[in-house]
């Protein structure tokens, strides 16, 4: 539930089995993830360019501070995950974003994820050679 903490402006967001918790607050552009700065933790440049989307498209890189702890998931899923806790955490920061964000598609959870795997099958989908003798 996104909310109004004394670290800043707090919210979650989640993508695939990833669960990101999301603080942001009016500062100077500062990113980081666990711990680490943004750099350090995505190496791929895909995964940074999502992180930063809503703040593109409401013009705010620079001048909001992010801090971002993360769980599960791979780095594509967190990638996604983050985008949506910021996302959500800009739209309590000032309600004004919203409509820009939800014209975006930032807002809506991608309730996408893996199909488990059936049993006497080796994955979701696959079924074993056919064999006629």
């Amino acid at each position: 539930m996104p909310i109004q903490t004394d670290k800043g402006f707090y919210a979650t967001g989640r993508r695939k089995e990833a669960t990101a918790r999301v603080w942001v607050r009016p500062g100077t552009g500062v990113v980081t993830v666990n711990g680490r700065p943004l750099d350090n933790y995505f190496g791929r440049e895909t995964s940074k360019m999502i992180l930063n989307q809503p703040l593109q498209v409401l013009e705010q890189q620079g001048k909001v501070d992010i801090e971002v702890n993360v769980v599960g998931g791979g780095l594509s899923g967190q990638a996604g995950a983050i985008r949506h806790g910021v996302s959500r955490a800009l739209c309590v920061l000032n309600p004004d974003f919203r409509p820009a964000l939800k014209k975006a598609g930032f807002l809506t959870r991608d309730a996408r994820v893996v199909e488990r795997k059936k049993y006497g099958q080796p994955g979701a989908r696959r079924r074993f050679q056919f064999s006629k003798r």
